[in-house]
């Protein structure tokens, strides 16, 4: 690859990319994101590959693997241009179809075609599907449009053109001046004003400084750093080569999880291509600024993404987080001016530079600025990657793009702000998302993520589950985060299998409080979120779990027991066969009982029983073992005497 060595070297390459692609060319986009790897998307780009040979196409048609365009429950998903048909779900047995049709024909192959649930309607671009319709894309939508592994893809787009303005148009002062004018705030959770903590970066003294990608994206159900790292390494490599153009940094790390391999692959290949292309190393651009970067893996740590913690593992250290101040970007790396922001605000910075703060500011509300990334997963139709102004509402982003609950079920709660955020009932649907409106009722923006709950989920054991995973996860450095985490998932656990007691919610309170006043970092600050978001919203199943011994989304199983109504049951066999604990007695045309000292309360009896019977009958409640209710007690000996009767008869 030929060195670039000025801004007019870089548009006249660009120019020559361009000339090259034909953009009335056909061409087959495939999702190559880790999602849509994962249901088949490798061996769909090599159907198509295969067949457009066969049929002669090679010379005619292109097709790449692409990063994540967000739609990930109907991966794979597969965009042919120029007309950018959008076909969801793709298998490779599709692959001959679309080529024949689409490619040969320019018809569409109709049943792959989203279709809208409600007006039976078939959208045939990206942009007539709902979930697509309703966002506003400005990072993840050229996703579809990028072959990650190659840097050409990125130059047609217009990619490196910031970072070419910024080096021979701005000064340092401007460029920081430009993001503090965007408002743009740092989007790993905490919310503080970008361009603020570029400009202390800068003001403190030192010929040495560094920037850092924070890429250690730690949440349960979260993955938007991993897929604009997946799929647009280019966007992020820009971005903090401009911000270390700001503040005086020569060297940077993107510090990112080891279970990102595909991250990982992508992102350490444009840094060699970049480098390659002189856009990193030494006289970028023939500017004469010289910036380096390295790849650091994470080993897993949920508080690593607590920029002190990060910066204590990238020394090689173990990762605990540091009181503050003095802050990293006065004392970080080392001890030296470090500035620290996430995938998602990097991505942002070569937008502004080249679109400006205007255009940037034109988003959000007037506080929080820009779009957001979601990853809106849970009990939700459409699950996937969403992008959104701030300000949008929950209730725009569950029923509007999310398509609202599977299943005919009643939408409860959206935990929004990863395990240490906060539950949101119905009621509160119509928030606006920002940083600051979400913490008026308990929650948190966090990193983006966004888990949807139904009326089966139990509210007293989400606050269980996300307190057990914060419990591992605390570094146990300060004692209220470690013991007051821990305590907190006693108390729950307790209540969540039949031994609550009264005065259980409020000692819950006290230690929440006590929590997040006392602990170092944020992890502990925030860790009592989810118990007094429940307990503020979903109090009476708090209650009900202590005072009745009852769990009323039969979630869980030390308060749900299993039986048979026999007036109902069809002898089916269906519960005896699927049955896990061997518990179901009974024979073909005989009863079935549960026997309760052997059910394992896992519920496969209650969701095989065919409809037409309805016969498994699911009580919460404190079980009583070796029995069933004693109102089918009676039942159960009638209709047993019967059976003998007609036996003996036969």
């Amino acid at each position: 690859m030929p060195r670039i060595n000025s801004p007019a070297e870089l548009e006249r390459l660009r120019q020559e990319i361009l000339s090259k692609r034909d953009p009335d060319r056909p061409r087959v986009a495939v999702c190559a994101g880790a999602g849509c790897l994962a249901t088949g998307a490798e061996k769909v780009i090599a159907a198509f590959n295969a067949e457009i040979e066969k049929q002669g196409l090679s010379a005619e048609v292109t097709t790449k693997g692409t990063g994540c365009p967000g739609f990930c429950e109907r991966g794979p998903v597969v965009v042919v241009g120029p007309e950018e048909i959008c076909y969801l779900q793709v298998t490779p047995k599709d692959v001959p179809e679309i080529v024949a049709k689409t490619l040969k024909e320019n018809k569409v192959v109709e049943r792959l075609l989203y279709v809208d649930p409600a007006k039976k309607e078939r959208a045939v671009h990206e942009s007539d599907i709902p979930f697509y319709r309703n966002q506003e894309r400005n990072i993840i939508g050229n996703n579809i449009k990028i072959d990650p592994k190659c840097i050409d893809d990125y130059f047609a787009l217009g990619g490196y053109s910031a970072l070419a303005k910024a080096l021979f148009g701005m000064a340092p002062e401007q460029v920081i001046d430009e993001v503090k004018k965007s408002k743009l705030r740092g989007r790993g959770g905490g919310g503080f004003p970008t361009g603020v903590k570029w400009e202390a970066a800068r003001a403190t003294p030192g010929e040495t400084k560094y920037v850092i990608v924070n890429a250690d994206e730690g949440d349960p159900g979260a993955f938007m750093d991993r897929a604009v790292l997946e799929g647009n390494p280019h966007s992020i490599l820009e971005g903090l080569t401009i911000g270390a153009y700001a503040i005086g940094a020569h060297e940077g790390y993107v510090y990112v999880r080891q279970e990102y391999p595909l991250a990982l692959a992508n992102v350490s290949l444009a840094i060699r291509q970049a480098e390659e292309r002189g856009l990193l190393g030494r006289n970028i651009l023939g500017s004469g600024f010289d910036f380096t970067v390295k790849v650091h893996r994470g080993a897993g740590a949920f508080v690593c993404g607590e920029e002190t913690a990060l910066i204590l593992s990238l020394e090689g250290k173990p990762g605990e987080p540091k009181p503050r101040p003095p802050y990293p970007a006065a004392k970080g790396l080392w001890g030296r001016p470090t500035n620290i922001n996430n995938v998602e605000t990097w991505a942002n910075v070569p937008l502004i530079i080249n679109r400006g703060a205007d255009w940037f500011t034109g988003f959000g509300t007037e506080k929080s600025k820009g779009t957001k990334i979601f990853s809106l997963v849970g009990k939700i139709k459409n699950t996937g990657l969403v992008e959104v102004p701030m300000g949008v509402t929950l209730r725009d982003i569950v029923y509007k793009i999310g398509d609202g609950i599977p299943g005919g079920k009643k939408f409860k709660a959206v935990q929004t702000g990863g395990p240490a955020g906060g539950c949101i009932p119905e009621q509160h649907l119509d928030i606006a998302v920002d940083f600051d409106e979400l913490t008026k009722v308990g929650a948190i923006m966090g990193s983006g993520g966004m888990i949807v709950m139904d009326e089966d989920t139990c509210m007293v054991d989400v606050a269980r589950y996300f307190l057990n995973f914060l419990a591992q996860e605390s570094c146990g450095k300060c004692s209220p985060c470690r013991e007051g985490i821990k305590q907190m998932h006693r108390i729950l656990t307790d209540i969540t299998e039949g031994r609550g007691k009264e005065g259980d919610i409020d000692l819950l309170e006290e230690i929440a409080l006590s929590t997040r006043s006392a602990s170092l970092c944020g992890l502990g600050k925030s860790a009592p979120n989810p118990v007094l978001s429940t307990i503020r919203y979903f109090r009476h199943e708090y209650e009900a779990h202590i005072r009745e011994k009852r769990c009323p989304a039969y979630a869980c199983k030390e308060l749900v027991s299993y039986y048979i109504d026999p007036e109902a049951c069809g002898a089916c066999l269906l519960c005896m066969k699927r049955c896990t604990s061997d518990a179901i007695s009974g024979g073909r045309n005989l009863i079935h009982v549960v026997d309760q000292v052997k059910c394992n309360r896992c519920g496969t009896c209650f969701d095989v029983c065919p409809a037409k019977f309805g016969a498994v009958i699911r009580l919460s409640g404190e079980p009583v073992p070796g029995a069933i209710p004693e109102e089918l007690r009676v039942v159960v000996r009638k209709k047993a005497a019967t059976q003998e009767a007609a036996k003996e008869a036969r």
